[in-house]
């Protein structure tokens, strides 16, 4: 079962898809895509994914690996 921590990995996978930047859209969109299954199996989660993509954009630009917009920081 997935939880909002996966949402990073999969926000990551995403963007990096995408060539490093993307849209709120064509990450949600990604996301839904490649791990519908996932979130179906998640109970609450499945409710509440993308408020939880939101938040983990969030912790990624804490952290460092996001900029301010949907794009990965360069290594």
């Amino acid at each position: 079962m997935a939880d909002r921590n996966d949402l990073k990995i999969w926000v990551v996978d995403a963007l990096k898809d995408k060539g490093g930047k993307s849209t709120i859209i064509e990450v949600a969109r990604h996301i839904w895509e490649n791990h519908e299954h996932e979130l179906r199996a998640s109970g609450d989660l499945f409710f509440k994914w993308q408020y939880d993509m939101r938040w983990a954009a969030t912790a990624l630009r804490k952290e460092g690996v996001m900029s301010d917009s949907w794009a990965l920081k360069p290594k």
